[in-house]
């Protein structure tokens, strides 16, 4: 299937027709984020923490210490939930009741699985590094016997999605576009910065490709 089933659980109900149940859309936009925001809950107390992640088809990869609350947790549940956001720009119009923003979102359901072999711990760990910094992997030392063991990595099939995005410029009242108000889209572009060498940085090694690539001007 191409889309993902639209159910009670997914189902998008304030501003119904900005969502989207395409998978290729909810993928594209888990493929743009860095961090997400997973859900679970601890003696009936529900919490939300950032976490970095990484995709391999249908499935999302976490990670943390092998105590980790928050994994142990989405392990005790039925189902997690897993937000991505993607700010696009603000949404600036002529009253303050009508100022929005332009963004990708993504709400993910699904149960999670602890990752016990070292191959897929591997396999998962590939998946998050690349997903925060695409080339990285190749640069570095690979995680030794004892950091796997130290690791917890959670997989979460991604059973039940739907995305929500808004583009375009404001909305506003009939009667307020006779204000003398400016009004339209300010696009946010997030990027990284300038590198700062690590000052125990051996032989004054130049910037690796990965973060050339990040930082486009360095090409």
């Amino acid at each position: 299937m191409s889309h993902f089933e639209k159910t009670t659980l997914n189902k998008v109900i304030r501003g119904a027709k900005r969502a989207t149940y395409d998978k290729k859309t909810v993928f594209e936009i888990l493929d743009a984020g860095i961090i997400c925001h997973l859900s679970y809950e601890i003696n009936g107390t529900p919490f939300v923490i950032p976490t970095a992640y990484g995709r391999v088809e249908d499935t999302i990869y976490v990670h943390g210490s092998m105590k980790s609350r928050s994994l142990i947790s989405s392990l005790e549940i039925p189902k997690v939930c897993i937000c991505v956001t993607l700010l696009d720009g603000l949404v600036l119009a002529r009253s303050a009741f009508h100022h929005s923003a332009n963004y990708r979102s993504v709400m993910v359901f699904g149960g999670a699985r602890h990752v016990e072999s070292d191959e897929e711990k591997n396999q998962a760990l590939y998946a998050i590094t690349e997903n925060v910094l695409q080339g990285r992997w190749d640069e570095v030392r690979e995680p030794n016997q004892k950091e796997l063991d130290a690791t917890k990595v959670l997989a979460i099939k991604i059973e039940s999605a739907s995305a929500k995005i808004r583009t375009g410029a404001p909305v506003d009242e009939t009667e307020d576009y006779e204000l003398d108000v400016w009004a339209g889209e300010l696009p946010f572009k997030s990027g990284f910065d300038t590198p700062i060498s690590d000052e125990k940085l051996k032989n004054q090694l130049e910037v690796s490709p990965s973060v050339r690539l990040a930082c486009s001007y360095l090409k």
